[in-house]
């Protein structure tokens, strides 16, 4: 059977026919065989942190208005080509996304540290919170410009990195400050200074000065004799060769002299059973320790050490004291305390009546 002639309008083709426009083979294409004129080989897509490089990675992200399909901005759109024209489809490349250098929580970021760095700089620069003054109390055995010379911070320093503890600790060498405490105040940029002296018990008269010293014996001034003391201070005169040497400020009364001092010294006329207004202790070279009563008796307790003679006799001594002077005070001119047991006393000389 003879097959039907085809005439050239009855030939067909894949090229432009609407019937087969758009019709496309899964089938892979033969080793070999010529690609379509006109395709274009796809470009694989990569990711804007690749573009970067690792140096950058993590700072950027596609914008959510990138386009797909639609040529970037300053870029012309390629030229059609033959498939193109002619209708058929080719496999358009992925089109990479536009890359955001600083997303905007990286940037509020940004601005928040450059932020912090310039209050840094302005709070810690020299003329923010500069010094305006120095606030010291009133201070009774400290001179306030001796104060002033251990602090040394000048005028206009930064408050807010003024280190307080070296300032503490160069306050404290002063003899008559017992402890110290400087602090910041904010916002007026002051330095608030609190300095607690030392408490005197013991005034010790050479001559015509007394040394003023604490509980501890650490003498920390140096006042007239006339000068006044506070209430409860005791005042032990030093009548002894050589009385003075050895007393200094930054220096230490001796230990059995400040016992034997703080005790005696701090007697009032009642604790003896006497009516004097009141009590004199006196050191001498050679007697030691004396009690008297100004016009009146005089007792004599002598020396201590700690090897012959303790100082805890002292409260024996004194009771002894009493019982000698009690109801014969106005007739006793002299007592000697041996111990806290033993004890005598030498009466006033009486008058000799007169003869006519």
């Amino acid at each position: 059977m003879r097959a039907a002639r085809t005439t050239a309008s009855d030939r067909r083709t894949c090229r432009g026919d609407p019937q087969v426009r758009g019709f496309r083979s899964n089938r892979r294409r033969a080793s070999g065989a010529r690609p379509m004129k006109g395709a274009r080989v796809p470009i694989p897509e990569r990711s804007p942190e690749a573009v970067l490089g690792p140096a950058l990675r993590g700072l950027a992200r596609p914008g959510k208005d990138d386009g797909r399909g639609r040529p970037l901005p300053g870029r012309q759109a390629p030229a059609p080509t033959a498939a193109r024209r002619s209708g058929g489809v080719i496999a358009e490349p992925r089109r990479r996304g536009r890359i955001r250098i600083f997303a905007p929580a990286r940037a509020a970021g940004l601005l928040g540290m450059l932020g912090a760095g310039f209050l840094f700089t302005l709070v810690t620069g020299p003329t923010a919170f500069g010094l305006t003054r120095t606030d010291l109390p009133d201070l009774t055995w400290t001179d306030p410009g001796e104060v002033a010379a251990r602090l040394a911070v000048p005028p206009g320093t930064n408050v807010v990195q003024l280190d307080t503890a070296p300032l503490e600790a160069a306050v404290r060498t002063l003899p008559a400050v017992a402890d110290a405490e400087v602090s910041v105040a904010l916002p007026d940029a002051a330095l608030v200074v609190r300095i607690e002296e030392r408490v005197p018990v013991l005034a010790w008269q050479v001559d015509d000065q007394r040394y003023i010293a604490d509980a501890s014996g650490a003498i920390f001034a140096i006042v007239d004799r006339d000068a006044t003391l506070p209430t409860g201070v005791a005042v032990i005169d030093d009548r002894r060769r050589g009385a003075g040497e050895d007393l200094r400020i930054g220096g230490h009364v001796d230990p059995i002299d400040l016992d034997v001092a703080t005790r005696l010294g701090s007697l009032t006329p009642a604790d003896v059973g006497s009516a004097a207004t009141r009590l004199q202790v006196v050191v001498t070279t050679q007697d030691g320790f004396l009690v008297s009563a100004p016009g009146g008796w005089l007792a004599v307790f002598g020396f201590y050490s700690p090897a012959t003679r303790s100082t805890d006799m002292i409260p024996g001594q004194v009771r002894l004291l009493r019982s000698l002077l009690d109801g014969r005070e106005a007739a006793v001119r002299r007592v000697i305390l041996a111990s806290a047991t033993d004890g005598t006393y030498i009466p006033r000389a009486t008058p000799r009546p007169s003869t006519r």
